[in-house]
C-alpha cells in the first residue's frame, strides 16, 4: 500500500472535467485506488464518489493505491494532480 497527500491549487477545486480525467487515469491501473478528504474515503475510479467529496482549492486529499502496479499508479496520479489540479 502506498499513499500521498496533495493540496489542491486549482481555483475551482476538483470539478467535473478534471474529476473525469482523474477517474480515467486511476482506471488505467489494476490496483485499488482510493481518494480521501476529512476522513471520508471513496473509490477514485468512480466519478460520483470523487465529486461527492466536494474538494475545493486549498483542501488536502490523500490518495492511496493498493495492489498490482500500486507504485506506478501512485506516480502517475501524483503527476496528474500536479499538472492539472
Amino acid at each position: 500500500m502506498q499513499s500521498f497527500d496533495y493540496t489542491i491549487t486549482d481555483p475551482q477545486g476538483i470539478h467535473a472535467r478534471p474529476a473525469g480525467i482523474f477517474v480515467k487515469e486511476a482506471a488505467k491501473f489494476p490496483c485499488s485506488v482510493k481518494i480521501a478528504k476529512d476522513g471520508k474515503e471513496v473509490d477514485a475510479k468512480k466519478i460520483l464518489g470523487v465529486m461527492s467529496l466536494g474538494v475545493k482549492q486549498g483542501m488536502t486529499v490523500t490518495i492511496t493505491t493498493d495492489g498490482d502496479q500500486e507504485a506506478e499508479a501512485k506516480e502517475a496520479l501524483e503527476a496528474f494532480l500536479k499538472e492539472n489540479l
